[in-house]
């Protein structure tokens, strides 16, 4: 499929599958050589990471966890700029090692807010990690170690990303035309 609807928005494709599904298998290699001996907790930022987070955890065969947080300043095509957390950690993380994954940064200001938010409980290291990153909509400075792909500041749905709930299981990544 080329192009997809949602909501009377025309979308067309932008990153095919297999693209994606390469580049978190190179991304996955990346976090075995540097953490495969240190039992990190993965921190997957819902809803639109979850995803991505499965598709790069089941390339992962070292010792790891997984936990899941919600945080949110999106309403339709927009960031609101208003970060809320909704659904925090259940397990402890002080002198832990903590991979953030994200589908994807765009102001930054959500992760930015995470960061913070995460450092007060003092892990040992804390990263990021996240499918797309739009370097020109960025508002704050990040520490991104790990980005699968950075993009313009277009609008994206698929492969976990939605417009208004809609578009989350799309295989692919589209485009707003």
């Amino acid at each position: 499929m080329t192009s997809v609807i949602l909501h009377q928005l025309e979308f067309i494709k932008f990153i095919d599958n297999s693209k994606i599904i390469n580049r978190i298998n190179q991304m996955a290699l990346e976090l075995t050589i540097d953490f495969s001996n240190s039992n990190p907790l993965f921190l997957s930022v819902l809803n639109g990471s979850f995803i991505f987070s499965a598709d790069l955890l089941r390339q992962l065969d070292f010792a790891c966890e997984i936990e899941f947080v919600k945080v949110s300043s999106y309403s339709g095509t927009q960031s609101t700029g208003e970060v809320k957390q909704v659904l925090g950690l259940s397990k402890p993380i002080e002198n832990r090692t903590v991979i953030i994954l994200e589908d994807i940064i765009d102001s930054g200001l959500t992760m930015d807010f995470l960061l913070r938010d995460l450092a007060r409980f003092k892990p040992k290291q804390l990263e990021v990690c996240t499918l797309l990153l739009k370097p020109e909509a960025l508002q704050v400075k990040l520490p991104v170690n790990y980005i699968g792909f950075e993009v313009a500041n277009d609008f994206l749905v698929g492969y976990g990303l939605d417009y208004n709930g809609l578009g989350r299981n799309l295989p692919h990544i589209y485009k707003a035309v």
